[in-house]
């Protein structure tokens, strides 16, 4: 998988890894996009000469669309509100996702803003939750933008930095890995949520 999301980075450069960032930070279809993985692929790609991508507009751009992302997910919850509870499931939209943001957000208030962001599928909704909640959009922004700035630029320059201390006739080694490596820890959030709130519902009945 991250080898054919190596090459479309390389073959659509900023906007492919731009406009992904942005749909998984505000639209509804955005949960199935790999959001974590992205960010450090791209940004290890970003230390490889051959590739001709710029690490600073690369991590400019993935902050500035992460945050207009969830701005447009903040919006999205405000404007139809709990509406969206009853919005049949899809391919593309799963009420399970948005119950389990809703839960989230209760748990950890404002700091579920910068929290989810390192969620898979929660990060989807957080921003949507929000504008249900009606909270303030000022806040929400403060929050947003940090949560922007270390999830955007802080995975890119992640893959970045590890991409430039690995030997270039190594990188295709370590790639795989260390790319897995950021999946399962990118997930491990959401599952241990998950285990939790089913424990917790079970010992409710």
């Amino acid at each position: 998988m991250h080898f054919d999301l190596q090459a479309l980075i390389q073959t659509f450069g900023y906007p492919l890894v731009w406009g992904i960032v942005f749909a998984e930070s505000g639209l509804l279809v955005g949960f199935l996009l790999p959001g974590d993985s992205l960010l450090f692929v791209a940004g290890f790609l970003c230390s490889l000469a051959k590739t001709g991508l710029d690490i600073r507009v690369m991590a400019f751009g993935c902050f500035v669309f992460a945050v207009l992302g969830d701005s447009v997910g903040y919006y999205t919850g405000k404007r139809f509100g709990r509406k969206l509870f009853d919005k049949p499931d899809s391919k593309f939209f799963k009420k399970k996702h948005l119950v389990a943001a809703e839960a989230f957000f209760e748990q950890q208030g404002k700091t579920a803003i910068i929290l989810a962001r390192f969620m898979p599928f929660v990060r989807t909704f957080a921003p949507i939750v929000a504008g249900i909640a009606a909270m303030r959009y000022r806040t929400f922004m403060q929050y947003n933008v940090v949560g922007g700035l270390c999830w955007g630029v802080g995975l890119t320059l992640l893959g970045y930095f590890l991409g430039k201390s690995i030997p270039a006739e190594q990188i295709d080694q370590y790639l795989i890995p260390i790319t897995l490596g950021i999946m399962f820890i990118s997930l491990a959030p959401s599952i241990f949520h998950i285990l939790k709130a089913r424990q917790s519902s079970k010992n409710r009945e």
